[in-house]
């Protein structure tokens, strides 16, 4: 077997891989439910200014982290061990798998959920009530359970391209052209659209930026099977970016055009042709609990060696199904919020502690960095004082830029 074929074999996503599985991961429900939350609280022109900027800012971080994770080949729990040394990485390590843990419950419920409205929308049967919705979420739990028998390169490629992608496209769009005549005055009165300013708009970007930062801990898993640093950077970019955008863009726009006195399902189920459009991305939906699955199942095998990796996906499927069922899992923004001042400082301090130097001599060097534990949990404190006392200037940006800085200034350092 040549060099060129190995390669071929252990790395086999190419752009157009990349691209879908993004693309793919950046639409659904939840996206959609939060650019929601935008509207009334900025107008129009800021908030279409924010998912654009707050989507290309938070694409790009994700994607030059994937592309760390495609030269050095390694998962997101060894560039945590690299950074932060082999035992103190185990924190991190588990609050990703807690995270995961609870972005599988949020896609639980809302797949649980809009099962049900699908359902009764269809045919008036009346499905509701606690019983009703275990039963769902048992359903797409045992889905879960399916997907993450087979083999993850073959899912990407079979289910999330191939399959889900075109159709997930032809739904947006359809979407999009209903809601977009469903505006009252007009696109030209709904560009002037004026927001109450409750929400200043760096916090708005924060929020925008905060749902590609969410996959930060999981990009690696993925990217580290990538055929080329490039096609990894690239793919992942425009392949998420573009998602977010719409997602956003889309549940801002239905909250504009929709009546005040229903939820962003009953609106979407109402359009015409909505009932179709909603069930193919509610099933497109499942990819992305998949995904969490999935990574969080690889973090946990990572900690320990006496659990392989099926055992773990089915105990992350276990746990978050229960939670789906009996816990209030429908904060998100806060939930996003808090994911954000912990990652966001986490992956500022690796990117720049990998900046200049490979990571192959110094991945199982230490049990403990203490000055990059030190700096993470001053950024983790720093971030929840800027939303704080100073939302105006946004937490995101400026968190990322000090801790960017300060694990390149550590690393030198420690080589020295």
């Amino acid at each position: 077997m040549t060099q060129s074929t190995k390669q071929k074999l252990d790395r086999p996503f190419m752009w157009h891989d990349h691209l879908a599985l993004w693309f793919s991961l950046g639409v659904g429900l939840l996206v959609i439910q939060m650019g929601s939350f935008l509207s009334p609280a900025i107008g129009t022109r800021d908030a279409f200014f924010v998912i654009v900027v707050g989507s290309v800012i938070g694409a790009g971080i994700l994607a030059i982290v994937a592309r760390l994770g495609q030269q050095t080949g390694y998962g997101s729990a060894e560039l945590m061990k690299g950074t932060f040394g082999t035992t103190f990485a185990k924190v991190p390590i588990f609050l990703n798998i807690f995270q995961l843990l609870g972005w599988t419950a949020f896609e639980l419920v809302i797949m649980s959920e809009g099962s049900m409205e699908v359902i009764n929308s269809a045919s008036h049967l009346g499905f509701d009530g606690i019983l009703w919705h275990a039963v769902f979420v048992f359903f797409w739990c045992f889905l879960l359970f399916l997907m993450v028998q087979g083999s993850m390169v073959e899912t990407v490629r079979k289910y999330a391209s191939k399959l889900m992608l075109p159709l997930v496209i032809i739904s947006l769009v359809w979407l999009t052209f209903q809601f977009v005549q469903k505006l009252d005055g007009g696109i030209s009165s709904f560009l002037n659209k004026q927001g109450t300013g409750k929400m200043p708009i760096m916090t708005a970007l924060d929020l925008v930026i905060a749902m590609p930062i969410s996959w930060l801990p999981l990009v690696c898993d993925y990217s580290r099977h990538g055929r080329s640093p490039r096609s990894t950077l690239s793919g992942t970019w425009v392949g998420y970016s573009f998602a977010n955008i719409w997602c956003y863009g889309l549940g801002f726009l239905i909250v504009s055009a929709a009546p005040n006195d229903i939820g962003l399902i009953a609106t979407i189920l109402l359009a015409q042709g909505g009932l179709l459009a909603f069930g193919i991305i509610l099933i497109d939906e499942l990819d992305n609990a998949y995904g969490d699955t999935y990574s969080g199942a690889t973090s946990l095998t990572a900690v320990t060696s006496k659990i392989g990796f099926k055992n773990a996906a089915l105990a992350m499927i276990f746990v978050a199904g229960f939670a789906a069922v009996f816990l209030p899992m429908h904060d998100l923004e806060k939930f996003l919020l808090l994911i954000s001042s912990i990652f966001v400082p986490l992956f500022g301090l690796i990117l720049g502690s990998f900046a200049k130097t490979g990571v192959a001599n110094r991945l199982h060097a230490k049990k403990h960095v203490w000055p990059m534990v030190v700096a993470w949990i001053v950024g983790i404190a720093l971030h929840h004082a800027i939303i704080l006392k100073m939302p105006h200037i946004g937490a995101t940006l400026p968190i990322f830029a000090v801790m960017f800085s300060l694990g390149f200034l550590l690393q030198n350092r420690a080589k020295a």
